[in-house]
């Protein structure tokens, strides 16, 4: 069956689908599958789909969506699973703005019960010139693979307590004050659920390039992908001659997308140039700040977030926790700095031309 497409998710970038799509009814259930529906209902709060060009557009009743199946672990947004099998017709939900489409099992309230998406098919491929026998579409399909190259600059990693910790907006000061230094400045978004928005600040920010999980071929990140991941997008970079690369870690260091996989990593932890800690509040700040050292032998360089917002946040992290506190909104430049510092004896001589 062929049909017109109104939006395609940003999920199945990889694939670059058009407007114009073929399906098949027989639909592979499994994560990163690329698919068609047909949105139900209407609403007014967290209805918009981001694009394959990181637009976002509202979603509306009767629009037929491409996107793809996957699960999602969000706190403040929606749990969702792939479901045991998945045929026309079926009613599942969209779980996130990238396009992930699955069985909904519980939400926030504060983002409204999800969309209902319909199952029409299976988007097909047909990657053989003048050939008629189409493949299942897959995310993975045109993903990046890694190389053979080794990560030899060095790695900010931002963490967080939680999702809405200030960790992209805190990135992307980093990424920016290290492009005005006149270093080329790779941005990584390693775990999460499909969403281009973060890497694209920290490309807005002045990344020369950016990557994140979902070029990697990944819908949503877990504790058997995250690692994998962060060596493919490094190594990846590596490729691009990027002086330093500036790594967000998607959700919080005590959530369910593989973080924890990436700081217990002995080579992975070892790039690390600098350490970021962005936190909602005090007891996360002096929380994060102790498990982080306990558990993965970490030590945070800074802290960041919400947890910084006013002096009252400043004081209790500067004297209590005994870090340095700079806040990503109030004094953007006093983050940079910091960093930058910190980086200095690393960065050594490679500047751009």
């Amino acid at each position: 069956m062929k049909i017109h497409v109104d939006k395609v998710g940003s999920v199945t970038r990889n694939l670059q689908v058009g407007r114009t799509a073929h399906l098949t009814e027989d639909v592979k259930c499994e994560e990163g599958a690329v698919i068609a529906v047909r949105i139900h209902g209407e609403k007014s709060v967290y209805n918009q789909l981001e694009d394959v060009n990181g637009r976002l557009v509202t979603l509306h009743a009767g629009d037929i969506v491409v996107g793809a199946l996957g699960h999602r672990n969000a706190l403040h947004g929606y749990e969702g699973v792939v479901p045991a099998s998945v045929k026309v017709g079926d009613k599942l939900h969209v779980l996130n703005m990238g396009g992930v489409i699955g069985q909904c099992t519980s939400h926030n309230p504060g983002v409204g019960l999800p969309f209902e998406a319909e199952v029409l098919g299976q988007v097909l491929t047909f990657p053989e010139f003048q050939s008629r026998e189409g493949q299942h579409a897959h995310i993975s399909t045109g993903a990046l693979k890694g190389t053979s190259k080794a990560v030899t600059v060095p790695v900010v990693y931002v963490v967080g307590t939680c999702m809405n910790a200030g960790k992209t907006y805190a990135a992307s000061v980093v990424v920016r004050k290290l492009a005005q230094a006149g270093y080329r400045v790779g941005g990584a978004k390693l775990t999460g659920v499909s969403l281009m928005r973060d890497t694209l600040a920290m490309q807005d920010s002045g990344a020369d390039v950016v990557m994140d999980f979902t070029d990697a071929g990944i819908v949503c990140t877990g504790a058997r992908t995250a690692s994998k991941v962060a060596r493919i997008v490094f190594t990846e970079m590596m490729t691009q001659d990027v002086d330093v690369i500036v790594a967000e870690t998607g959700d919080g260091i005590m959530g369910e997308y593989g973080v924890q996989a990436i700081l217990a990593d002995p080579e992975l932890k070892a790039l690390g140039g600098a350490f970021i800690l962005c936190a909602n509040d005090p007891v996360g700040a002096a929380g994060g700040v102790r498990h982080l050292r306990e558990v993965y032998g970490i030590e945070m360089d800074m802290v960041a977030g919400p947890a910084t917002d006013n002096a009252v946040g400043v004081r209790f992290v500067e004297q209590v926790v005994g870090l340095p506190a700079r806040n990503a909104r109030a004094d953007p430049n006093a983050l940079g700095t910091l960093i930058l510092e910190k980086l200095a004896p690393k960065l050594g001589a490679g500047r751009k031309s």
